[in-house]
């Protein structure tokens, strides 16, 4: 994979040279300084992964992931000192396109393989997303839908640029919006958390992390928090589960829809938004076969056309909107 790095600090450029030579089919092609300087670097060549710092001079990982998606996109992962201290600035470049998020390796701290395995394990899930090598059309579940729950239910599966997506999405539902929502986002579980945090905080709904064996609730949103797949179960709770384990994006939107479409016989909407690769575009066409509405996010809205493309690609969405008639359509749809 070529890859650039995109940082201030002498040392933390040495330490992800050292990660990368970890793995010889990783090439550095070039490093910039700058947020300024990347996003110059980027149009005259552009790889196939950015590590992009957060804080620099000149202009910033936020600013620079974003003019970076808006002029020759590719994928980007956060790389920064102190993610955690950083969580609402991580966020922000995620709402852009990033992809992912990982503290800088130590350098000449314990052993240097070791500091290096969160990164590399990083690249290597980021390599099978943008190699799309998740191309195999998933099988629909075998066992036929339960009757669960008369309850409605808006399941949302999103990644690159998500969480700016979901900001706009949420805040323009009204609070006493009637049915449960289920998001499912492409984020590390260390970062879950802060995540659900940061929801509440900007949409003024109710947001926290799933919890296992409850059910979805009306009134609250719910965000998959973990690094295991979110599903429903039969008797309606919500379970963390390992399997299948060959979904290298976890938590997984297709496992998710995939469960609704299996097991929830109320009312129910699928909602795809802006992403890289074809994630969740099955779980949704499942969906739509067993009769529930199906929305993707358009072209013009998405920070990234991936997943929603795959979805229209494959007649997974009944309806293709952009993001900010999204919302007014839910109402229209649990609007008696």
């Amino acid at each position: 994979m070529k890859i650039a790095i995109v940082n201030d600090m002498p040392l933390a450029v040495e330490a992800l040279r050292r990660a990368l030579a970890f793995e010889p089919a990783h090439q550095l092609v070039w490093v910039a300084a700058n947020g300024a300087e990347a996003v110059q670097r980027s149009a005259e060549y552009t790889p196939d992964l950015i590590l992009m710092d957060l804080f620099m001079p000149v202009m910033d990982g936020v600013e620079a992931t974003r003019r970076i998606m808006a002029d020759s996109p590719c994928a980007i992962v956060i790389v920064t000192g102190d993610s955690q201290q950083n969580v609402h600035r991580v966020f922000e470049a995620m709402g852009h396109g990033a992809l992912d998020v990982v503290d800088t390796p130590a350098l000449g701290v314990g052993n240097p393989a070791d500091a290096a395995a969160p990164l590399l394990r990083k690249i290597t899930n980021i390599g099978w997303l943008i190699g799309e090598r998740n191309k195999r059309e998933r099988p629909a579940p075998a066992a036929q839908r339960a009757a669960v729950s008369r309850k409605s239910l808006v399941a949302i599966g999103s990644s690159a640029g998500g969480p700016a997506a979901l900001e706009v999405l949420l805040k323009a539902l009204p609070r006493d919006f009637t049915p449960a929502i289920v998001l499912v986002q492409h984020v590390d579980e260390v970062f879950a958390a802060g995540m659900a945090e940061w929801l509440g905080s900007v949409s003024g709904h109710t947001v926290r992390l799933a919890r296992q064996g409850e059910t979805p609730q009306s009134g609250t949103v719910l965000l998959a928090g973990t690094n295991h797949h979110l599903r429903l179960l039969k008797d309606g709770t919500l379970a963390y589960t390992a399997e299948p384990v060959n979904e290298i994006y976890r938590p997984s939107i297709d496992v998710f829809f995939e469960s609704v479409a299996q097991y929830w016989s109320g009312d129910a909407v699928g909602v795809l938004l802006t992403g890289m690769g074809r994630y969740g575009a099955q779980g949704l066409k499942l969906m739509r076969q067993q009769g529930y509405v199906t929305i993707a996010q358009d072209q013009r809205s998405s920070a990234v056309y991936g997943m929603p493309k795959a979805a229209a690609a494959i007649d997974a969405a009944a309806h293709i909107l952009a993001l900010d008639a999204i919302a007014p359509r839910l109402l229209e749809i649990f609007t008696p």
